[in-house]
């Protein structure tokens, strides 16, 4: 047999020291793998990609019944599942206050920026004194328990009344914190609540209507010319007063409710609410009803067009501007004929 060369001699070993280095590497494979994943997992922190997307203040499915404003630009809103959203700009930018109820809240007042009380079914009530960064639950009389209140409104000196079913006229003197019963429970719901100084009247279903001159310790059955349901009422002084309800029925009294007129209708909806903001009259009601009047209070004027299409159950504003409590936000500017709704606010 010939003597292998020498370059043929290199071939061989090289080729054996690569097959030696590729049987250890097969056989290290596994270890190389998990070694790479148990750096991975305690040594390679994963990098997230994108911008999160919180959702909006005022959402689609969000339903208001009650809006206070207590000084200009400052707007609180309360509605479905004891939410309650502020407003510091109008109503352009809101942010959410967690209430810790999950009633629903039918009205909100407010006495300045930093205190405010808002009312809702099962007898709840929560009052805010800090504007809304906390909010507490207040207790209620026994009678009040189960019963739906409808309406709450403030007044100077910390004085509120809040009315609703089971024939609940309530109010409180010390910023919404403790409430007294200042009528007999019967089975009828009281809508709305409006004071004039020591002068009161109340609105209710079939037509029903109270007042009292003595700041609510005494209270007055008033002969009223309807039948069907009242759901809001307000006077601009003691004498002048409109009341509002179901099918388009206005009312108008001159004489502090002794007396009350029905006025034409203007429309079949069912009215909710009714305002004297010093200049006008403006009630609101199911699609988009929005009707005004002059300071008589007996010819009105149908403008449902500015107010969309849907159903609101309070207004709030002054000098032709409101905002509109319903499905949703709804701001509107009467004298300039503009609309806009806040279906989703920003945080």
């Amino acid at each position: 047999m010939g003597r292998i060369s020498n370059a043929r001699q290199y071939e061989v070993a090289h080729y054996a020291t690569l097959q030696r280095i590729s049987s250890l590497g097969g056989a290290a494979l596994p270890f190389l793998i998990i070694g790479g994943l148990l750096y991975s997992a305690f040594f390679v922190k994963p990098k997230v990609e994108g911008v999160s997307v919180e959702p909006p203040v005022i959402e689609r499915r969000d339903i208001f019944y009650g809006v206070a404003i207590p000084v200009p630009g400052s707007v609180w809103v309360a509605g479905n599942q004891g939410k309650i959203v502020r407003s510091d700009d109008g109503g352009t930018t809101w942010i959410h206050q967690a209430t810790g109820v999950t009633a629903h809240l039918q009205s909100i007042a407010a006495w300045d920026p930093e205190r405010a009380v808002a009312v809702g079914n099962d007898g709840t009530v929560v009052v805010t004194s800090d504007g809304g960064k906390t909010w507490a639950k207040t207790s209620m009389p026994a009678n009040v328990a189960g019963a739906k209140l409808m309406r709450v409104r403030t007044y100077p000196g910390g004085k509120a009344w809040a009315v609703g079913e089971m024939g609940m006229a309530l109010s409180s003197s010390d910023f919404g914190v403790n409430w007294r019963s200042t009528t007999a429970g019967e089975d009828v719901s009281w809508n709305d609540v409006v004071f004039v100084k020591d002068v009161g009247w109340l609105v209710g279903e079939f037509g029903r209507m109270q007042a009292t001159r003595d700041g609510g310790a005494n209270w007055k059955v008033l002969a009223s010319p309807v039948k069907s349901s009242l759901n809001g009422v307000y006077f601009r002084d003691e004498h002048e007063g409109v009341a509002v309800g179901t099918e388009g029925v206005l009312l108008l009294t001159k004489d502090g409710g002794a007396n009350w007129r029905v006025l034409p209708k203007i429309v079949d909806e069912h009215l909710y609410d009714v305002l004297w903001d010093g200049s006008r009259w403006i009630a609101v009601g199911d699609k988009g009803a929005l009707l005004t009047a002059g300071i008589s209070g007996d010819k009105w004027s149908d403008l449902s067009r500015d107010a969309g299409t849907t159903w609101h159950t309070q207004v709030v504003g002054a000098n032709g501007s409101y905002l509109l409590a319903g499905y949703g936000v709804t701001k509107i500017d009467i004298d300039r004929d503009k609309r806009t709704e806040t279906k989703k606010g920003k945080q």
